[in-house]
């Protein structure tokens, strides 16, 4: 399995779909789960968990860095 093939399919579903970024934030092991339609185990879960809150934080970041670039 292509764990990082993984979490940025997971990312795009959870940064674009409202709805799913609050499941996530409640239950990011459900909301994977549901996203990718499978059942992984637990190893595989918890690293692409750990991905998608990593990235989506730096994405996080990078937004409010561009938007403050744009006020000098």
């Amino acid at each position: 399995m292509d764990i990082k093939a993984k979490i940025n399919e997971v990312v795009e579903k959870v940064t674009s779909d409202k709805t799913m970024k609050e499941k996530f934030e409640k239950n990011p092991v459900k909301a994977i789960e549901d996203i990718l339609g499978v059942d992984l185990p637990d190893d595989a879960m918890d690293k692409i968990v750990d991905g998608v809150k990593a990235k989506v934080a730096v994405d996080s970041i990078s937004d409010v860095a561009s938007k403050f670039k744009k006020l000098f």
